[in-house]
């Protein structure tokens, strides 16, 4: 107490010094972010040199949070580049353990089917929607939904027609299609196919077809592009260290300003990153954006993985959280969801209106699960048990998926499993419809059908997603127990 006293009368001598005119020779302040010396007043050259780089540091951290959404799918457009070979206008397949393993959470039981288009080079696009039991949606650049696709869109599930426009362009004739305006340039589209048949999901898969509008006539032939299963691993999802800030210099440079970040690019400018000039940051820029990058992801672990959102938990008796806090369209009325965006794309990727569903027997729901019942994080060296009731809210059905902590990438193990499903036949169930699954890294004897090995040294996460969820999720009446470590 009594150094804060002393600490606190020194700033105010500084400041009634300041005021009156008192000659005061020099003065030591001790801060939070070390000492602070002043002459007159004033701070010497050396504390106005700490100062900036507190300054450009602290917002450093702060533009790491705020540009997690558009770092997250810019990474993602370099990643399908990088292992399928994709280009503007392909569609990438992504179907299995390891075709999805390099992505942000994704699941196992559904094939995934996205592409991408720069509508400034190819103007006005047309995305064209197969008829089915598809679920998905198109998004800008900041990942805000456009439109959702399939039976949770416009069109269905019958199949339909999309116009896309970018910013200053102007709006083409088309019939029959629904047009929609996009606020940055690139935009990105994707879909889940979930019909159980398997020749209705293949036909799903290959029955999207992408072409500028100014083709409309002759359309180029679709390409569709898979992974490189050896290339999977090889490029992170997230970047790190400078490639995070080299992938946000990118986005800056292509894509057109909005009034919501003039004041975070306005950081960024300090920083070394500003639209029309190339970032070359000098040896205190990258000491900076490095260290920031860090911290700034620590953060956002934070965040996401100790959520601080009031009505974030699932139910008070449980662990399990909701994964998206989000509305998807980013911007309330009062203010923009920073925070609960940065906490969904640290750890998620792509998102549509449907995903956060209030609706019974529409859409899809998703809980995280970041702790065990003890409060501790999940260790891959130690066994688990999580006991999922009979009668799970799901019209479809339901999954549950492990992720690597680090990556936020499916778990590596040599067995290539990272999820279950009511999907799956040989699922072992109770007498009364209720199921028993394992995670560690030694399969318990009759349960290795209801088996996800764990990799001991890493830790892990999990979703439980419900899709089409009925009122036992969505009026929390349905308890899902926490996981617990076996003895």
């Amino acid at each position: 107490m009594k150094r804060i006293i002393t600490k606190a009368l020194s700033i105010l001598v500084i400041l009634a010094a300041m005021s009156i005119g008192a000659t005061v020779r020099a003065e030591t302040v001790d801060t939070r972010i070390g000492k602070l010396d002043f002459e007159l007043g004033v701070p010497t050259k050396e504390t106005v040199a700490k100062l900036y780089d507190e300054i450009d540091f602290q917002r450093a951290c702060q533009l790491y949070l705020w540009a997690l959404p558009v770092v997250n799918v810019a990474q993602a457009t370099l990643y399908v580049e990088f292992v399928a070979g994709a280009q503007d206008g392909d569609a990438v397949l992504l179907e299995g353990y390891r075709n999805v393993s390099g992505i942000l959470t994704p699941n196992v039981t559904t094939p995934y089917i996205n592409g991408s288009m720069d509508l400034a080079a190819a103007g006005p696009v047309v995305v064209d929607i197969p008829a089915g039991l598809i679920a998905g949606s198109a998004m800008d650049f900041w990942q805000r939904p456009l439109t959702d696709f399939g039976v949770t869109g416009p069109d269905q599930g019958k199949g339909g027609k999309y116009l896309f426009v970018g910013p200053g362009q102007d709006v083409p004739i088309m019939e029959g299609a629904t047009v929609l305006h996009s606020r940055t340039f690139r935009f990105m589209y994707y879909y889940r196919a979930l019909d159980p048949d398997p020749v209705k999901a293949e036909a799903l898969k290959k029955g999207v077809r992408m072409y500028p509008w100014s083709r409309r006539e002759s359309p180029p032939a679709m390409r569709y592009v898979t992974p490189d299963p050896a290339k999977v691993t090889q490029i992170p999802a997230m970047p790190r260290g400078m490639e995070y800030w080299e992938r946000l210099a990118q986005v800056i440079e292509h894509e057109p300003m909005e009034d919501r970040d003039r004041f975070f690019v306005a950081m960024l400018r300090p920083l070394g990153i500003e639209k029309g000039k190339p970032f070359k940051p000098d040896a205190r820029q990258k000491k900076i954006l490095t260290e920031a990058a860090f911290v700034g992801e620590a953060m956002a672990k934070a965040n996401d993985f100790d959520k601080r959102f009031a009505g974030a938990r699932y139910r008070p008796d449980t662990h399990w959280d909701y994964v998206i806090m989000l509305d998807p369209a980013q911007d309330l009325p009062d203010y923009s969801q920073l925070d609960e965006r940065a906490a969904y794309f640290y750890e998620g990727i792509f998102i549509t209106k449907a995903m956060n569903s209030k609706t019974p027997g529409f859409g899809q729901a998703y809980l995280g699960g970041y702790r065990d019942k003890d409060g501790n994080s999940f260790d891959g060296g130690r066994s688990y048990h999580l006991h999922v009731p009979p009668n799970p809210p799901a019209k479809q059905f339901w999954s549950i998926t492990l992720y690597n902590v680090d990556t936020r990438c499916l778990i590596q193990n040599k067995e290539q499993i990272a999820d279950r499903s009511s999907r799956m036949p040989d699922l072992v169930k109770n007498a009364d419809g209720s199921v028993d699954l394992y995670f560690g890294p030694v399969a318990p004897k009759g349960f290795e059908k209801n088996w996800i090995p764990t990799v001991p040294g890493q830790a892990w996460f999990t979703w439980f997603r419900l899709y089409a969820p009925l009122e036992g999720y969505l009026d929390k009446t349905w308890p899902l127990p926490d996981i617990e470590k076996l003895k």
